[in-house]
């Protein structure tokens, strides 16, 4: 066997291990971030140490309990990022020396926010760094006012008919634009048109060591298109949003996320959260109750004004037997939207 050898200028690599740790706060979806140096917002993470973590979970769950100081239930893994550039901010935090940062990502999902002892730590709203994400009250005024418009001049800039081509056709995938339709999951392609447009801050503080084009358009202040965070960690959490948002669909994953008794509405509000839409209520109802996934428990409660409502719970012989089936989504049609 012919062994080739490693060239003297051969970039080493180091792997950062990710957390999301998702949940529902009411009605408001939130996921668990740190505050790095200079008040710059970040995932749990750290490095892997080959020495002292035999598993990457067990280091992932090592680094989430030493920054925030919450113990992790289940966790899967999410995804593994490695793209060149925008590592570059985590490298240096993670006392690196020209190392290629490979990052792998772990997703877990609870059914509360834990109270918080570390003083870094703090739950965020995940529509506070995605706001074009939460189409509750109708299409958020910031995609139509500036992200939009924004797309439209990248398309418009193309060097090549086939290049804006394929911009536009991308954008109308993840936008849901010449009546394509929103769809809630694309979560990561959406982001992704943004930063190649150059409508986010990370994409000017990451665009020389990424070596992509300057972007087109007036540099953005923080803040302007939702927080950002350090390295590809907004790209991290926004696959996160994207497969949990996908997930639904086809596993019942909603009943890690929900408390062990709940209203319909309750269980209501928590799914259009996260995804982004309300819902049809009495369709919505339906659904659960042909579901197989929950039964009464006979007590009520009372929530707000009117009448008590009934209280569920999951019934665990159900979720057992229909382990891949998710719940139907009835979310409400929006204009140019075709039903869900």
């Amino acid at each position: 066997m012919t062994v080739t050898p490693v060239p003297a200028h051969a970039t080493n690599v180091a792997i950062a291990l990710n957390a999301v740790i998702a949940v529902v706060d009411g009605d408001r979806p939130k996921v668990l971030c740190v505050r790095s140096g200079e008040n710059k917002l970040a995932l749990p993470y750290g490095p892997f140490d080959p020495e002292r973590h035999r598993t990457f979970e067990i280091g992932v769950r090592e680094w989430v309990e030493r920054q925030t100081h919450v113990s992790l239930g289940y966790v899967e893994q999410l995804y593994t990022f490695g793209d060149k550039g925008r590592e570059a901010p985590a490298a240096a935090l993670l006392d690196g020396h020209g190392e290629r940062v490979v990052s792998v990502g772990y997703l877990a999902l609870a059914p509360g926010p834990a109270d918080l002892l570390a003083e870094d730590a703090v739950w965020m709203d995940w529509y506070s760094i995605f706001p074009w994400e939460d189409w509750r009250k109708g299409e958020p005024k910031i995609l139509r006012d500036q992200i939009i418009p924004g797309i439209c001049k990248w398309i418009d800039g193309s060097s090549t008919a086939e290049k804006k081509n394929t911009r536009q056709r991308r954008a109308n995938i993840a936008f849901g634009l010449d009546g394509f339709g929103w769809e809630e999951e694309r979560t990561i392609d959406r982001y992704e048109l943004m930063y190649e447009a150059g409508l986010v801050f990370e994409a000017w503080r990451d665009r020389k060591d990424a070596h992509l084009d300057l972007p087109a358009g007036k540099q953005p202040t923080a803040g302007t298109m939702g927080q950002p965070m350090i390295s590809d960690h907004r790209r991290i959490l926004a696959t996160a949003i994207g497969r949990i948002r996908g997930k639904l669909k086809y596993r019942p994953i909603i009943f890690e996320m929900i408390m062990p008794t709940f209203t319909l509405l309750q269980l209501q509000q928590t799914v259009e959260a996260i995804v982004g839409f309300e819902f049809h209520k009495q369709n919505f109802r339906r659904s659960v109750e042909k579901s197989g996934f929950v039964e009464g428990t006979g007590e009520t409660a009372q929530l707000q004004a009117g009448r008590p409502a009934g209280l569920f719970q999951v019934d665990r012989a159900g979720l057992k037997d229909r382990a891949a089936a998710g719940l139907a989504v009835p979310r409400l049609k929006r204009p140019g939207e075709t039903p869900a």
